[in-house]
């Protein structure tokens, strides 16, 4: 076991060392820089300036010696500053963390709630009108572009309705627990809506394939019920790839709700991402995107630990050699 988190441990932080390697070579490789903002924001200064200020933050330097001195900057908890807010880095991420963990945490939750069942109940009886109703409903909730959907629920619950606010994240301490909460409703639906399909189909198949298994043939001969052949011998197996699923897609939503966050003005971090390399804020830009990587990571780990949980023949000791 210790040996297993140590080697994930190590592969963990070769791979963020590589991608801030290669997120800060792209990042410096955009036309422009600090230097070309400032010029532009103020025409009186002049050419000789402009020198001087890149030898200053060292913009003069190879590309290779500027992110060794950011490594080092980095590895003493100093990320720098963001050029949009002026402020720390991590001062700006904190409340974008936020509202982006409120928002997946939720849609998330209720998604796998909805796919995981649905999923099931359509393998359990394949190809009949049941299966087909929910492949349908499924193939939809694909289908539907993001951005549309979201502006289709603004019109209809907050234009024609008027129940819920079209956009925005109210404000913490300010009204009642609802005033704030309704603030989420459209978001986590629409991000929840999308999510339901991809995951539906995915726990369709797995399941289908491990109810044709001999293991369950076996089972249902020797007089098991099939409540116990469905959640005691099937789901378990059937959970396998489907947690492989899930820990990528949850790295994915994290950074990948942008869409969704800008049609309801969501102060999240898919935002918060895109106005950084919009706006050429640099430190944000690459701490976000490396953040999103961290917790890929982290959700990849965490299915390692799943599948043991869900497979008795699946040991720490087996990765280990």
């Amino acid at each position: 076991m210790t040996s297993f988190l140590l080697n994930r441990l190590w592969q963990s932080v070769l791979v963020l060392t590589l991608m801030s390697f290669v997120i800060y070579s792209l990042i410096g490789l955009m036309p422009g820089d600090p230097v070309d903002l400032m010029i532009t924001a103020d025409p009186k200064i002049t050419s000789e300036d402009a020198a001087r200020l890149r030898e200053l933050y060292g913009l003069n330097t190879p590309i290779i010696e500027r992110y060794w001195n950011w490594l080092k900057s980095a590895l003493q908890g100093d990320f720098g500053y963001s050029r949009l807010y002026a402020r720390p880095v991590f001062d700006v991420i904190g409340p974008a963390l936020g509202n982006t963990v409120t928002l997946l945490s939720l849609s998330f939750g209720l998604a796998l709630l909805i796919a995981l069942p649905a999923g099931m109940l359509a393998a359990y009886r394949p190809y009949s009108k049941l299966d087909y109703t929910i492949n349908m409903i499924a193939f939809a909730g694909i289908s539907v572009p993001p951005f549309w959907l979201a502006l289709l629920l603004i019109i209809v619950f907050a234009v024609f309705l008027g129940a819920l606010p079209a956009g925005g994240s109210g404000a913490l301490g300010v009204g009642s627990i609802w005033d704030n909460a309704r603030y989420l409703v459209l978001p986590v639906a629409s991000l929840t809506i999308a999510s339901i399909g991809g995951h539906t189909r995915y726990m369709r198949a797995a399941m289908i394939e491990t109810l044709r298994q001999d293991y369950i043939r076996t089972a249902r001969a020797s007089g098991a019920g099939e409540m116990r052949v469905v959640f005691g011998h099937a789901l378990r197996n059937a959970l396998i790839p489907v947690v492989t699923i899930i820990a990528l897609d949850f790295g994915y939503l994290f950074s990948g709700a942008l869409i969704t966050e800008t049609v309801f003005a969501w102060p999240g971090m898919g935002r918060l991402i895109f106005d950084a390399i919009m706006g050429n804020d640099f430190n944000l830009a690459l701490v976000t995107l490396l953040l999103a990587t961290l917790v890929t990571l982290i959700g990849n780990f965490f299915a390692d630990i799943a599948y043991v949980w869900l497979d008795p023949r699946i040991s720490f000791r087996e990765a280990e050699k």
